[in-house]
């Protein structure tokens, strides 16, 4: 395992490698997978945080602990690399549990007040309308991410703009039809609506 670390430490692009060293830890039954996750998630190298946080996110769908530590430690991680990892991990979890099941987590997710979790949720489903359950009810996705146009942080409200300019290319009417009714003197909002429309 030493040398498994050592190997993804070197790494600096990409996920490719973290994910297959996490999976190649995941078959080895030996080990405690969640206990070995947490151990990673104190380690000073970001790419050995980013295995610990594809680790918590295989093993969110039936380990509820594995869930509620990426929302409470993962998401104060101040590295952008584990927060993309987040991001994949939130949507392996409501991909298994199913979209619409997820709902009542994808809704709590979306209620915290660290933007980073919110963010997990945005940027994890894209493109939210190629996901089962969202593809069949757009509206539902738009509002969701549109509650976010104006929050405080501009990591997320990119985020947010950039999903919306996503579900415009199918979903164009609706789209607008949302943003049409923002409050374009509000600042963030505006930065919001110009990617939404994608300009």
């Amino acid at each position: 395992m030493e040398q498994l670390i050592d190997d993804i430490k070197k790494i600096e692009h990409g996920f490719k490698y973290i994910i297959k060293a996490g999976d190649s830890l995941l078959g080895d039954k030996t080990q405690n997978h969640f206990d070995l996750a947490i151990k990673f998630l104190s380690d000073e190298a970001y790419q050995v945080r980013m295995l610990a946080t594809y680790l918590l996110g295989q093993l969110s769908p039936k380990q509820s602990e594995a869930l509620i530590v990426l929302e409470t430690k993962v998401a104060g991680d101040g590295n952008w690399r584990v927060q993309e990892m987040l991001a994949k991990a939130f949507d392996y979890y409501c991909s298994s549990t199913g979209y619409e099941k997820s709902m009542p987590t994808i809704e709590k997710w979306l209620a915290n007040k660290n933007p980073n979790v919110k963010r997990a949720v945005i940027e994890g489903l894209r493109i939210w309308t190629g996901r089962p359950y969202f593809k069949e009810n757009p509206v539902i996705a738009i509002q969701l991410i549109s509650k976010h146009k104006s929050n405080e942080s501009e990591y997320l409200r990119k985020s947010v703009g950039n999903a919306l300019r996503d579900i415009g290319k199918k979903h164009k009417d609706k789209v607008l039809n949302e943003i049409s009714k923002w409050d374009l003197t509000d600042k963030k909002t505006l930065l919001t609506y110009q990617l939404a429309k994608g300009k």
